[in-house]
């Protein structure tokens, strides 16, 4: 399962970070690394952005990003 396919107020694992050079290491900068949790808090209407809680801050990623995410 990947990230973006969480619904509003789930909470999942980091399991693995899919995905190539500078793209990866944004995503890798932003907190998202394996083992940590992530909360999503909302989706936009459309589906795009989607905005997480992780590591006690807020963070708002797009969806394509979020589909690079494998979670537990």
């Amino acid at each position: 399962m990947t990230l973006d396919q969480l619904k509003p107020g789930a909470r999942a694992k980091v399991a693995r970070l899919n995905g190539e050079g500078a793209v990866k290491r944004r995503i890798m900068d932003m907190g998202l690394t394996k083992g940590v949790e992530v909360a999503v808090r909302k989706i936009a209407p459309l589906g795009d952005p989607i905005e997480l809680t992780v590591r006690g801050y807020e963070l708002s990623i797009r969806k394509s990003e979020a589909a690079m995410v494998e979670i537990v």
